[in-house]
């Protein structure tokens, strides 16, 4: 329940803010993607600005999103590793438990009194 609300106190004014972008940027504007030529491009695209800024925004943190990624590749990687490496220990315990709690348990050696010996001089 408390997830949902916190989702919605982001998502709300998250989604109302995209949305009043797109209403304030409706006008369009030519991409164009020959740097040679400004004024007959060989491939060019008109759409709305809101759109060219959203795309480039969500290219951005995917971009951003893969780099972390692949950074972070050695420590998934040593994760890995060092989990299989409890699991076999976590596993040779419990054998050792197995093997151990079945066994007779040696009991433990009677402690013998001391003797008393007499103060010197007596």
């Amino acid at each position: 329940m408390l997830r949902r609300i916190g989702t919605a106190l982001i998502v709300v004014p998250l989604a109302a803010i995209i949305i009043a972008f797109a209403v304030a940027n409706r006008q369009t504007v030519m991409v164009s993607f020959d740097p040679f030529s400004s004024t007959s491009p060989a491939y060019a695209v008109t759409l709305p600005l809101f759109a060219v800024i959203l795309a480039v925004l969500i290219l951005g943190v995917l971009t951003g999103g893969a780099a972390a990624w692949l950074r972070q590749g050695k420590w998934r990687r040593s994760a890995r590793r060092l989990d299989v490496e409890v699991r076999a220990l976590h596993n040779e315990i419990a054998a050792a438990r197995a093997r151990y709690s079945s066994a007779p348990q040696p009991t433990a050696p009677k402690s013998i009194p001391l003797a008393v010996l007499p103060p010197p001089g007596s």
